[in-house]
């Protein structure tokens, strides 16, 4: 913690970091100003009440757009529909090899990238803002101009995502750190004092409950709130150690001779990190969850099937825990397959005349890589599924509210805190270098 501080001390006291973190948070409080901006024509109350029944896909939007859906503001999608279309593009780039061939083109081919991903997630907001006010269209205030009044709503929330993507994009150009995941970040922070009440009256509720005087239901009260606490604190923890982990792979490098002065000999090693998916295996799994769900709440809110029922409920059975645990080990591996690339490193090491101990350069070299990368992505899904599935646990047992969630967010706060951290340091030692000459 100490050393944070002092990396953050040392970056306010440079002008150009000072500039950049400035305009970082000048962002970001845009986005939590823009939160407040209410959407013209909606019954507030009305709709609050409507997407409190979508269950844990709007407690998890709520989260993430801090607090805008529930408040039924411009900003009520937040940066989901980006997401989606990150997480689209990435998964066509696998299939079609023109997105392929355009990923590898260097940063030409990252701009052309970003710009189909910028307009995938225009469409995708359009269509999720018409879904949003096709579901709610009883909140809509009455008159006889609804088409106008919804075609209003569609704009404002579809407006309000593309300004928070441009945010985004303008931390990235001119701040510090991922614009994306920094208003994430932002959105979970302003929504933990809300949480951490919500937790508060739900332990004392728990407590009234307890049959006996009122001194016992105080204390079970106390050591139900103190429980939570002690498992926050336990995965945070562990959630940081984990991410920091890393398994080093030693590379011996050979010795060359140039004119009359030798050079290399010197080992160095491939830093494999356990986490190397971060959270995506975790908002893949439970995107794909809570689209049935989405698909009930949205079309068949009235209707009483059995189908429907099951659906309608699936959030709450066991069979949702069971395909929770099996798509975060299925994306964790498929994330890592699109991300980590080993026969690019194993080549990258026999051009620079390296080779791991032991192991003979070429197809050797990558199965090994593989191998161990393998080993790691198991480590990193059961990880994920520890991490995710305690805290629903504890919110089933409890009764307790959005503790489902506390698993989510440490991943997401530990994981930008940690990128930021690491891109504030890179940049100082890059202007506080000495060369020979200082």
């Amino acid at each position: 913690m100490k050393g944070m501080f002092d990396t953050l001390i040392k970056a306010f006291r440079l002008p150009e970091l000072r500039k950049k973190l400035l305009y970082t948070l000048f962002i970001m409080g845009l986005y939590m100003i823009g939160g407040l901006v209410p959407v013209p024509g909606i019954d507030r109350a009305t709709f609050t009440s409507l997407v409190r029944n979508w269950g844990q896909l709007g407690s998890m939007m709520d989260i993430i757009s801090g607090g805008g859906l529930y408040a039924a503001t411009i900003f009520a999608m937040g940066i989901t529909p980006y997401i989606n279309a990150s997480i689209i593009i990435q998964l066509l780039t696998v299939v079609i090899p023109a997105l392929e061939n355009m990923s590898k083109e260097g940063e030409s081919g990252r701009k052309k990238m970003s710009k189909i991903t910028r307009y995938s997630a225009i469409g995708l907001a359009f269509l999720q803002a018409t879904l949003f006010t096709y579901s709610t269209r009883s909140a809509m205030i009455a008159t006889n101009a609804k088409p106008l009044i919804a075609a209003l709503i569609v704009m404002s929330f579809t407006a309000g995502t593309c300004f928070v993507v441009w945010l985004g994009e303008r931390i990235n150009e001119k701040g510090i750190g991922n614009g994306v995941s920094l208003l994430i970040f932002a959105g979970i922070v302003t929504r933990l004092p809300q949480m951490a009440q919500n937790m508060y009256f739900k332990s004392q509720a728990i407590g009234e409950k307890v049959p006996g005087n009122m001194i016992w239901g105080l204390l079970v009260g106390i050591l139900v709130g103190l429980l939570i606490i002690a498992i926050s604190a336990a995965i945070i923890v562990f959630v940081v150690f984990v991410q920091n982990a890393e398994r080093r792979i030693n590379v011996q490098y050979s010795k060359k001779t140039v004119g009359r002065k030798l050079y290399g000999g010197q080992s160095s090693y491939i830093p494999l990190k356990v986490n190397q998916s971060g959270v995506m295996p975790v908002i893949f799994s439970m995107s794909i969850l809570s689209l049935p769900s989405m698909i009930v709440t949205l079309f068949f809110q009235n209707s009483q099937n059995v189908v429907v029922n099951w659906f309608r409920n699936f959030n709450s059975s066991a069979w949702y825990y069971v395909f929770y645990f099996i798509l975060i080990i299925v994306f964790t591996f498929f994330y890592s397959l699109i991300q980590f690339n080993p026969i690019e490193i194993s080549q990258s090491i026999q051009k620079n005349g390296g080779f791991i101990p032991g192991i003979r350069p070429g197809k050797p070299t990558t199965e090994y890589i593989l191998k161990t990368a393998n080993r790691l992505n198991w480590s990193d899904a059961f990880f994920l599924v520890l991490v995710c599935l305690v805290p629903t646990v504890v919110s089933l047992v409890t009764g307790l509210d959005n503790v489902w969630f506390v698993g989510t967010s440490v991943l997401i706060l530990t994981g930008v805190s940690n990128d930021l951290a690491t891109q504030i340091e890179s940049q100082l030692v890059t202007r506080n270098y000495k060369g020979f000459l200082d």
